[in-house]
């Protein structure tokens, strides 16, 4: 049952990363091994921050297509 349950996850997961919505999860669970002393930003900074590495964000970064 457990083995179900844990395939569930990457699969909603690799959904998730599919369509452009990042793994907020994931990302706390890295900072605070790898980062412990480090801030972590709050889920709308997180999703904020990725959107701006995708689409090119307000520092003039650029849009690409592939």
């Amino acid at each position: 049952m457990q083995q179900a349950y844990d395939l569930l996850l990457r699969m909603q997961r690799t959904a998730r990363l599919m369509v452009g919505v990042p793994d907020y999860d994931a990302y706390v669970a890295h900072r605070r091994i790898t980062h412990p002393d480090e801030p972590v930003m709050t889920y709308e900074e997180f999703f904020r921050d990725c959107q701006d590495r995708r689409y090119g964000g307000k520092n003039g970064g650029a849009i690409r297509c592939c």
